[in-house]
């Protein structure tokens, strides 16, 4: 026996219930029950086909539109219905502004909890998702198992990452240094805090903060800081050091085999501060709400966004007057990241190689003031027990006008 109950659209005064059962008559018929409230029956249709649409147009106070029932595999039955449109005082998140509002447009059904999932906040009783009316593929979902997911930290589970990619990064935020090249997270603060000397010291940005080293080294010299990065695994990392401000890591070695490594907050002079935040977020399409910023570090960023050019228009409008916007890159242009129409620079033109420098001076001197001249500075990424990536990244550092 399936029971869904479906609210009243607009102009409703009660609530109908609908009842669909298995019938004990021929094969793969199915009784549909239209009842009112008090339970008396007011409406009867017997279907016998497999995949059946159903319209119902009663007359008087109890009216039922677009009712589409699907028979799918096992016997399960989907029941959609009414368009959804939005509860009396209803108010959208400033956050998650478009979620659900693109959805009151008449071109989108309710489908109700529990009726069609069976995992995730979908399956409550409460849960009200909106689709288009194309969603047939509904009649073929079928069943599916996985290995076991760990579910993300929290407070009193320490955060351990399997991920050669992400352990790599743990690695080179939190771990040992290589060939005495020094920590690169913590030597960019150092540098940026160093032009930060006489102006304001209110909130900073670190823009693909990754697994949030700097984030947390930027954390003692400002009010608030917040750790942006478009990895939502690497913000899982970040935050778990924050709530826990411990994580550990298996480290690859050399083929199939790892290390154990771990890191902590307290061995490298560092504490976990209520004045950080981390987010997952595109550095090319932000909420308005990140703005405000003396300091945007964007250490090893622009030449990993898909529109850097994009980016650095839409970041100097977040960031105060006389605060600072700290660049570093080592301008490694690809096109499985960037397309090459939007590299700022490491081709020629026109005859002529034209250079990311000149290309960020063209683009910013209208709004900002290059201070000082550039700066290099190595960093070193661990791939194996026996392969490593020296990189050296040129810093620039703006003064917003």
């Amino acid at each position: 026996t399936f029971e869904i109950d479906l609210h009243r659209p607009s102009g409703m005064n009660n609530v109908i219930n609908i009842v669909i059962w298995k019938n004990t008559g021929p094969s793969g018929a199915y009784t549909l029950h239209v009842l009112n409230t008090d339970g008396s029956n007011t409406f009867n249709y017997t279907a016998t086909s497999s995949n059946i649409y159903i319209q119902i147009r009663q007359a008087g106070t109890y009216y039922l539109d677009n009712i589409r029932m699907y028979r799918t595999y096992e016997d399960t039955i989907f029941v959609s219905g009414y368009e959804v449109d939005r509860f009396e005082g209803f108010e959208p998140h400033p956050i998650y502004d478009d979620f659900s509002v693109p959805t009151f447009d008449g071109q989108h059904n309710l489908i109700k909890g529990g009726s069609w999932i069976s995992t995730g906040n979908e399956a409550t009783r409460d849960a009200r998702y909106a689709f288009r009316r194309h969603f047939f593929q509904h009649a073929g979902f079928r069943y599916v198992e996985g290995e076991p997911v760990r579910p993300p930290a929290s407070k009193g589970d320490g955060y351990y990452e399997t991920d050669a990619q992400l352990a790599q990064y743990c690695d080179s935020h939190y771990g040992r240094s290589y060939f005495g090249v020094a920590n690169f997270p913590r030597t960019l603060v150092e540098y940026a805090l160093r032009q930060m000397e006489g102006r304001a010291h209110g909130a900073a940005l670190d823009i693909g903060c990754a697994t949030g080293r700097a984030t947390f080294e930027l954390a003692p010299h400002f009010d608030s800081v917040t750790g942006l990065d478009f990895s939502a695994r690497f913000i899982q990392i970040a935050q778990a050091m924050l709530d826990e401000g411990q994580i550990a890591y298996a480290l690859p070695t050399e083929g199939e085999l790892t290390e154990d490594r771990a890191a902590s907050l307290a061995a490298l002079g560092l504490e976990p501060r209520d004045n950080i935040t981390f987010w997952q977020q595109d550095a090319c399409n932000m909420k308005p709400h990140f703005t405000g910023y003396d300091l945007v570090l964007a250490g090893n960023l622009i030449d990993r966004l898909y529109d850097p050019g994009k980016f650095l228009d839409d970041i100097t409008g977040r960031i105060n007057p006389g605060g600072l916007l700290v660049l570093a890159s080592p301008y490694t242009w690809l096109e499985e990241f960037t397309p090459r129409e939007h590299w700022l620079g490491g081709f020629v033109e026109d005859g002529r190689p034209v250079t990311t420098l000149e290309a960020l001076i063209k683009r910013l001197e209208p709004s900002f003031e290059l201070v000082g001249e550039p700066a290099d500075i190595p960093f070193v990424i661990r791939d194996t027990a026996r392969r490593y990536q020296h990189t050296v990244s040129q810093v620039t550092v703006w003064s917003r006008r």
